[in-house]
């Protein structure tokens, strides 16, 4: 198993973090017993990269975290995501990353996971009514002051990712990317590489999709487009075809999807979304995975990403992103 650490700024990291979202209800129903013995388990396997949002059932899954790791925080980095407005009935209010909100999302979210500092704090989105300067300039702020340690970035576009490294170091980016999401890698990963900034890629599994995952009550992939109706059928053959190559290689297309994405660059980190304990051993499974780069065309040839069907989000948050204004 190859488990060298990858770099994202100061920090020495574990191949994989481990992403909670899962945990609390985005994917439906979860089990806070079995979530907190999977974060545990990361832990134990190495993983010390530990992702969660403010915002990820309304302060849920900050608490469950705070939780896993309250006598295993020497051993752990947390990364937060903060910003996204949410309302009592689970609705979506925008984002909100002025000065004054992110000092009271971070008192917040220090209070739920029952720790001093976060070790790495980042806007979920890019707020189009405050220049990314102002946000970046009150986080540098607070990490003056000591409860931040470093400032990450995610889902934004090369020329932001510039103008917020010239305020303060940025430690890394977290964007979505898979053999079907590849945006990334026209301008924003060239700009990282010069300017020495790590990846922490999410959706590695494109939500699950390529390992064959189909949506149930209360999960709200269902309205994602890649997983609706004709889409769906159509991405069946891409699940389909990547099933086969992880077969004939004696893995799973989990296994496949994650170790391509190892693949791509030491400066990324993927983040998986195991909600349990066998999930994080399949996922770690990836590790054992060498691929070379006549092997990584023939995966890319078996799953092209422009024959996927369906946006990673639907047409309103697509708009959005600044990511995709790259």
């Amino acid at each position: 198993m190859t488990t060298a650490t990858r770099r994202l700024g100061s920090y020495d990291v574990f191949p994989l973090s481990l992403g909670c979202m899962g945990m609390s209800g985005m994917y439906g129903a979860a089990d806070e017993r079995e979530s907190i013995a999977t974060i545990h388990a990361a832990i134990d396997r190495g993983i010390n990269l530990i992702d969660t949002g403010d915002f990820y059932g309304m302060g849920h899954n900050e608490l469950l975290v705070g939780r896993a790791v309250r006598d295993r925080r020497d051993r752990v980095l947390l990364s937060v995501k903060f910003g996204a407005m949410r309302g009592p009935d689970g609705a979506w209010g925008g984002i909100d990353t002025r000065p004054a909100a992110i000092r009271n999302f971070l008192a917040y979210s220090l209070t739920r996971l029952g720790v001093d500092s976060i070790d790495l704090y980042r806007p979920s989105r890019l707020d189009p009514n405050v220049p990314i300067e102002e946000t970046v300039g009150a986080i540098a702020e607070l990490v003056k002051a000591g409860y931040v340690r470093s400032i990450g970035l995610s889902e934004v576009g090369a020329e932001t990712i510039r103008r917020a490294h010239a305020v303060h170091p940025i430690t890394d980016l977290q964007i979505e990317y898979s053999l079907i999401s590849r945006t990334p890698e026209r301008a924003i990963f060239p700009a990282l590489r010069e300017l020495g900034i790590g990846v922490t890629a999410y959706g590695v599994l494109s939500r699950g999709l390529l390992a064959g995952s189909v949506p149930g009550k209360g999960d709200f992939r269902a309205a994602m487009p890649r997983f609706r109706d004709e889409n769906r059928a159509q991405n069946q053959k891409l699940i389909d075809a990547l099933q086969r190559v992880a077969a004939e290689r004696g893995i799973t297309a989990t296994q496949l999807a994650i170790a391509w994405v190892l693949a791509r660059g030491t400066n990324i980190v993927p983040v998986i979304g195991a909600r349990t304990r066998a999930q994080l051993d399949e996922s770690l499974g990836a590790l054992d995975v060498a691929l070379t780069d006549d092997e990584l065309r023939e995966i890319e040839s078996a799953v092209p990403a422009d024959a996927v069907a369906g946006t990673r989000y639907d047409e309103r948050q697509m708009k959005a992103l600044d990511s995709e204004r790259a």
